[in-house]
């Protein structure tokens, strides 16, 4: 089930990676801060790991698994970040999502935008009944966009991650696609 849908907003596209996106992602995803609140992303980010990435993301949107698309900004297409619908689960019609941004970009409504047409793009065109979200509990601006989109907090789960020496708890979130309209 190869997808190679495109999603606009009002300042962002939203786009398939590829390999051409490697630079953009090696420089920006080697951002401690970002490696910080992510719970799968290293720092530092080692040399290969953008290309390792995109193709292991090829991959997945090949056999249907997950969808990752890059977050560029507009007009000037810049790279600023990922989000991803992915571990697509057909039989109960879920998957996760997963995003993050450039440091920079934090707190300007950016996130809010593009989730709104992934969410539309899980419900209509995969058609999901379930997105669900995790985020470090220490990271409550990844919690507060979530709200703002319309998921809700359904629980902790204690020491769920290890992240630099330390059992993290993290927060799931979750919306139906009753709850979307």
């Amino acid at each position: 089930m190869l997808d190679r849908s495109i999603l606009e907003t009002t300042r962002l596209i939203l786009r398939p990676l590829s390999l051409a996106d490697v630079p953009s992602l090696q420089s920006v995803s080697g951002v401690r801060k970002i490696a910080d609140t992510m719970i799968s992303i290293p720092h530092p980010y080692p040399d290969g790991e953008a290309e390792r990435y995109i193709q292991r993301q090829i991959s997945e949107l090949e056999a249907g698994h997950a969808f990752t698309f890059a977050i560029d900004r507009q007009p000037d297409r810049e790279f600023s970040g990922i989000i991803e619908i992915r571990d697509i689960d057909r039989e109960h019609a879920q998957a996760e999502l997963s995003f993050w941004l450039a440091t920079e970009l934090w707190g300007r409504g950016y996130m809010s935008e593009a989730i709104q047409p992934i969410i539309r793009f899980g419900f209509e065109t995969l058609d999901l009944n379930r997105l669900y979200a995790y985020h470090m509990v220490r990271n409550p601006g990844s919690g507060k966009v979530l709200a703002k989109n319309g998921f809700t907090q359904e629980g902790v789960l204690r020491q769920r991650v290890y992240k630099w020496g330390v059992f993290e708890d993290v927060k799931i979130w979750a919306m139906l696609r009753q709850d979307w309209h």
